[in-house]
């Protein structure tokens, strides 16, 4: 619940100002002052009379009316504030910046919850508990510094943590990135950070508004509408990068399958943002180096590479240092980019333009007694000559013998100038830190660290654009999964209901997994169960050698030898049932036609919150050594899925390598959108394996899987 009270209060109360500034009731008072805002502004503090300029009220009871109460006391007396401000004073707005709530104790969440009670009685906005408040253009209701520059095309900032917020405004005041808001939510029981992106959706103007948001989160409590309000503003032209720390316990208990081991609520976090759009960090440096690459690229066309996620991307690095020149190049060839060869005529041409020795192929050295004017040169050349680049680093500090102001200034006017992005790597900071500084103050950000910006775009680039939230059907039969599944509850049999030993732990027998995957279209080798031994040895014959048989009962075959390959005529498949049915726990024996290729692994695990989180990746020790996946958040589109596979560090070996042709990307794709679908119609399903699958150029076939059901 998002008011105007809220974000723009004709009045300010504030219960527990004081005139220390070193203390949060001082401080805020200090930042509202200071941050102009030009309403009324009133103090209550039974011990002063007057704080930081301000007749003081001793009691609540003596104010106005006012529209906003940001309260620093004790937490045990704000329950009884908040009553009496939004009942008496009509206060309809509340920043509570006070701890000791539901985050430390239970006696503290019940506090907390008689606070939210009263303020959905009253219809009012409350930010906080234990929070650092809020700062926009109107009102700096914050008790800490910094204070960055607000500019209405700066970013908007949503954290779940107060200290973490002031931490990575720390970093981004440094690097000159503006803010357009901070928005720290504390706790976040009645607007959290879904609510503010939310509000930021329903009332965005494409004009007015910020088109970067960066969030800070701790915990996703509606994942749902995160993902929908997320895509919709990135659909309007937004960009949004956050970080999310920490994972649940769900990511640490044990699992029975090879997904449920792998899948945690990381991968569920990974899988959300993936369909959202929005780009994942890892750290406060790399959140506020992605917020300024996203402000570098606001001059970027809207067919640009930048902004339509093709690759490569093609970059042209300015310089007077080849080291970093170099660092750079490789920086960007590593994730994916190009630093192409410029040559012929008009690198030619270039060079003659700059002084002898400086380099033109890429990067474009200048040499470190290259003067403002070279710069400048390069970049125009980069601009406006050299078709296939979509965008320019330029990389200049001081070695100490000069002052780089005219460099600097050259370097602003080429920005506002130029059409393609230009990106500035100034790393003389101390050095040189005026002119840097200079430079900031007139709006430009700074990349003090060229491999770091580099690891940043990165990361933006291989995030792929907002998934259609359409459920792609693609012939799975709907209908028939529910009836297999719901005659699973007409007939508990089938379906062990007991956890713990291997029998009773909720995985469903091998023909219904079966009749399963068919119902969603997906292609299974031709496979026989039993427990006598001439009916396995009929079905050998006529689907014909080589075979593989399996041991049925034990969860994971091949940790108890389970599973004999390559089975070439009946004496052998004979003798190795008789083995296999002596295994603990065996109760039958599966045989299967033998068939080779490329083997894949798909897996899907059930988080609470977030739905299926379906995994994919090269099957046998990839999956289970290496743990190369990928995941999605079901339901999948083919373009989700594709994004999958690409982003597997194996990807070469499905594109084939030495001679070996690659497998049926297009198949694999849609196998996993297939699988998603009957998961998004089957809840029931908490882990699945479909490992392997065996692939060529041809097809794709699930050779083993296994499922298990929780009703």
């Amino acid at each position: 619940m998002i008011n105007r009270q809220l974000l723009r209060p004709e009045s300010i109360v504030v219960v527990g100002g004081s005139n220390n500034v070193h203390k949060p009731g001082g401080a805020v008072i200090r930042n509202i002052l200071s941050g102009g805002f030009k309403g009324t502004l009133r103090v209550v503090n039974p011990k002063e009379d007057e704080i930081q300029g301000i007749k003081v009220f001793h009691d609540v009871k003596e104010i106005p009316d006012t529209d906003l109460a940001i309260l620093v006391v004790a937490a045990r007396f704000c329950p009884d504030y908040v009553e009496f401000l939004a009942a008496e004073k009509h206060v309809r707005a509340f920043i509570i910046i006070s701890a000791g709530f539901g985050e430390e104790t239970h006696e503290g969440a019940l506090l907390e919850q008689q606070i939210i009670d009263t303020c959905n009685k009253y219809h009012c906005s409350l930010i906080g508990p234990n929070c650092i408040g809020l700062l926009t253009h109107w009102h700096h209701s914050v008790f800490t510094k910094p204070i960055p520059n607000l500019h209405p095309k700066g970013a908007d900032f949503i954290s779940g943590s107060g200290a973490t917020a002031v931490f990575i405004l720390e970093s981004a005041v440094s690097k000159g990135l503006p803010f357009n808001s901070v928005w720290s939510i504390g706790n976040g029981k009645q607007i959290g950070i879904e609510t503010v992106l939310e509000y930021m959706d329903d009332n965005f103007d494409a004009e007015r508004d910020s088109h970067v948001k960066l969030l800070y989160i701790e915990n996703i409590s509606d994942p749902d509408k995160l993902l929908y309000h997320a895509t919709s503003l990135i659909r309007k032209g937004c960009r949004i990068a956050a970080i999310k720390a920490g994972s649940s316990e769900s990511g640490n208990r044990a699992a029975s399958s090879h997904t449920g081991a792998m899948a945690s609520s990381d991968s569920a976090v990974e899988a959300l943002f993936r369909k959202a759009g929005i780009v994942r960090c890892f750290s406060r440096e790399e959140l506020t180096t992605v917020g300024c690459i996203f402000k570098c690229m606001e001059s970027a066309s809207d067919d640009s590479p930048l902004t339509t996620h093709l690759s490569p991307l093609n970059i042209a690095i300015v310089t007077h240092a080849g080291g970093p020149g170099v660092m750079l190049t490789d920086a960007l060839s590593k994730g994916g980019m190009q630093v192409p060869l410029l040559k012929g005529a008009i690198a030619e041409e270039l060079k003659s333009k700059l002084l002898p020795g400086s380099a033109v192929a890429n990067p474009i050295d200048v040499l470190a007694t290259g003067s403002p004017e070279h710069l400048g040169t390069a970049i125009d050349y980069c601009e406006k000559y050299f078709d296939d680049i979509d965008a320019i680093m330029v990389i200049f500090g001081s070695p100490g013998l000069v002052h780089l102001y005219e460099a600097y200034d050259v370097l602003h006017k080429k920005i506002l100038e130029c059409k393609k992005p230009i990106f500035p790597i100034l790393p003389s900071v101390n050095t040189a830190g005026p002119e840097v500084q200079e430079f900031l103050n007139k709006g430009h950000v700074n990349f003090a660290d060229e491999v770091t910006m580099a690891t940043a775009l990165t990361q933006i680039m291989k995030t792929p654009a907002p998934a259609n939230q359409q459920i792609e059907i693609h012939g799975v039969d709907v209908p028939k999964i529910r009836r297999i599944l719901d005659n699973l509850q007409t007939h508990p049999q089938t379906l062990p209901v007991k956890e713990g030993s291997v029998k009773d732990d909720g995985y469903l027998p091998p023909h219904l997994v079966h009749e399963l995957l068919s119902a969603a279209g997906i292609p299974t080798v031709p496979e026989f169960v039993s427990d006598k031994k001439k009916e396995v040895l009929a079905f050998a014959a006529d689907c014909g050698y080589p075979v593989v048989a399996k041991v049925v009962g034990p969860v994971h075959k091949s940790d108890v030898g389970g599973v004999a390959l390559n089975i070439r005529n009946k004496e052998v498949l004979s003798a190795e049932f008789d083995r296999l049915m002596q295994i603990p726990d065996a109760t039958s024996v599966m045989v299967q036609k033998m068939i080779s290729g490329t083997e894949l692994f798909i897996g899907a695990k059930y988080e609470e919150r977030f739905g299926h989180v379906v995994l994919c990746g090269l099957g046998g020790i990839f999956v289970e050594v290496l743990k190369d996946v990928s995941s999605g958040l079901a339901p999948l589109s083919m373009a989700e899925a594709n994004s999958m596979i690409h982003s597997l560090r194996g990807y070469k070996i499905l594109k084939g390598t030495r001679g070996k042709k690659g497998i049926n990307q297009h198949r694999f794709a849609e196998i996993i959108v297939r699988l998603s679908t009957l998961l998004r119609f089957a809840t029931e399903i908490k882990e699945m394996d479909i490992n392997p699958l065996l692939a060529d150029e041809n097809n794709v076939i699930a050779v083993d899987a296994r499922i298990r059901v929780e009703k």
